[in-house]
């Protein structure tokens, strides 16, 4: 999967992750899984549309990512009866290292067994979310991320298209001016495409 995805986004791959994509690359080629190739994950594919809180309410971490729980429980993404359960998970997470990367972004994150396909839940503040970010400031888009358990490739392949884009100052501003659902879909549309 990494081998067909650009030098650029493999370099990201091997600064999330900490691992060499080069030596990941040379062991992918001797499995039978390496021969089919994947295509690199669109962020629009990710992205539950219902799950787009343009102006999030929340300014404090765990306020947010239960703001966004609630949006994925109301597009019928995560189950009523799990919600807590991820709650749980993705705030654990946290406490054990931010999610919140620097720049006004973060990627708060959770796997559960009932999950198929990634999806993610986009929340975005204007006045800003205290995330414990590594650069102290506050967090102005929140790109909530559930995978599937059992699927460790499923997840950094999302986590890669998400931070693909995350890294690129254009699309986080614009990101950031947005106002309404309407405008975040524009925004993440022109991204995929190469804008």
């Amino acid at each position: 999967m990494l081998r067909s995805m650009p030098l650029r986004t493999r370099k990201h791959a091997s600064s999330l992750t900490g691992k060499n994509v080069s030596a990941t690359r040379s062991t992918e080629q001797s499995t039978p899984m390496a021969t089919a190739k994947t295509e690199p994950m669109k962020l629009r594919e990710l992205i539950i549309d219902k799950a787009i809180i343009p102006t999030l309410v929340a300014t404090k971490r765990d306020d947010a990512i239960h703001e966004l729980l609630d949006a994925l429980v109301a597009a019928g993404k995560v189950s009523p009866q799990i919600k807590a359960t991820f709650l749980k998970s993705i705030i654990d997470r946290e406490k054990r290292g931010s999610t919140g990367l620097g720049k006004g972004v973060a990627t708060p994150h959770a796997k559960h067994k009932s999950v198929t396909r990634p999806f993610v839940a986009v929340g975005v503040s204007k006045a800003g979310v205290e995330f414990n970010s590594i650069d102290k400031q506050p967090v102005h888009s929140i790109f909530m991320l559930i995978s599937p358990e059992e699927s460790p490739e499923l997840h950094l392949a999302a986590i890669q298209s998400i931070y693909s884009q995350l890294s690129k100052d254009q699309f986080r501003n614009f990101l950031r001016q947005a106002s309404t659902v309407a405008e975040v879909i524009t925004i993440l549309d022109e991204a995929d495409a190469g804008h």
